[in-house]
């Protein structure tokens, strides 16, 4: 029997075929449109493989501790976090002291870490040579800060009680050695009187006249914004130096240095290079743009932003690498070793300590 369709019925089935006929051509021009990125994508891959091959970041960790020695490198840290560098991938962490840092750096955690100079001395000593010495970040920034106008030179301090917060690091030995070397027995001569912090020297010195701290900076600055009265009396750089032109020695009063790992020098020798290279320009950048400097020092959580701008040109921020870098570091940790041995490791380095590129 023939089976009769009216025309509603007809006009549904043309619309079903047509239906399905327009999800098949549409699968089959997904499927082209597939193909076509697909070999698009190839066609790029391939001319990037023809060409020259894009550079492939490497990672570089990088401690640094909160304080001066780390002014002079936010301008790289704000460039590494922005994502503005495309040369190395260089990750920054930020420490309250380089006690914290220490482990990382033996258990290979950590490729550059910023220390005080005595302390890269005894990494060294006690790794057998795992690091290497590779820049001086900071000079001096030790001074003679009074609550009054007694003092305007090292002889003054005789017979008064000077209050530090230092005992036991190297500080301490640079302050008996410049006041030994000029003539002032620092056991007989004068009281120091032990503090276990800085702040309580500076909460000393704001609130009594006549006080007498020896303090580094920024905790100099942070006085002095607390108590106008407060002023420095005398740079502990200064006269160090002085001492050393005297003598025809060409050490320097260092505060901060920075190492590396010796295993990731020797594998990662353009990486050093272009730390090195990037950070001296930001150290630059932080002594010509003081005020703009201050604003990342604040951002970073390392020292806040009004202190920073006043505390920034006292805190002798300076790049020194190479030849000079060891005649100033061998000379100082050699005024250190005499004093105390054992402040540097218990033996002076020897030359495989610098990293000379």
């Amino acid at each position: 029997m023939k089976k009769t369709c009216n025309k509603d019925e007809s006009a549904d089935t043309i619309y079903i075929i047509r239906s399905a006929k327009e999800r098949k051509n549409n699968q089959i021009m997904k499927k082209k449109l597939q193909i076509s990125c697909l070999l698009v994508t190839c066609l790029c891959l391939f001319s990037v493989c023809a060409g020259k091959k894009p550079d492939v970041p490497g990672s570089v960790r990088i401690a640094v501790i909160k304080g001066p020695s780390s002014i002079g490198m936010v301008k790289f840290m704000e460039e590494a976090d922005g994502g503005k560098i495309l040369t190395n991938k260089f990750i920054f962490e930020i420490f309250a002291s380089a006690d914290e840092i220490v482990p990382k750096i033996v258990q290979g955690q950590i490729d550059i870490a910023a220390v005080p100079p005595n302390l890269s001395s005894v990494l060294y000593n006690n790794t057998h040579g795992m690091v290497k010495v590779i820049v001086v970040s900071t000079l001096g920034i030790m001074y003679v800060v009074e609550n009054g106008e007694t003092i305007t030179s090292l002889n003054d301090l005789r017979g008064r009680t000077i209050l530090a917060g230092f005992k036991g690091k190297s500080p301490e030995y640079d302050f008996k050695f410049i006041l030994n070397a000029n003539g002032i027995d620092s056991e007989k001569d004068l009281a120091i009187e032990w503090k276990s912090e800085h702040t309580e020297c500076v909460a000393a010195l704001a609130a009594n006249k006549n006080t007498i701290v020896v303090l580094p900076q920024p905790f100099v600055t942070t006085a002095m914004m607390l108590n106008s009265d407060i002023r420095i009396a005398i740079d502990l750089n200064k006269e160090w130096e002085a001492l050393q032109e005297k003598s025809g020695s060409r050490s320097a009063l260092i505060t901060g240095v920075l190492i590396a790992r010796k295993e990731f020098i020797e594998k990662n020798p353009g990486a050093v290079i272009d730390f090195l290279n990037r950070y001296a320009a930001s150290v630059e950048y932080a002594n010509n743009y003081i005020d703009e400097t201050a604003v990342l020092t604040g951002q970073y959580g390392i020292i806040p932003q009004a202190a920073a701008q006043r505390a920034i040109p006292f805190c002798n921020i300076t790049f020194i690498e190479g030849r000079e870098m060891m005649d100033k570091l061998s000379g100082y940790l050699r005024v250190l070793y005499e004093q105390n041995p054992q402040s540097v490791g218990g033996v002076l380095p020897n030359e495989e300590f610098y990293y000379i590129r």
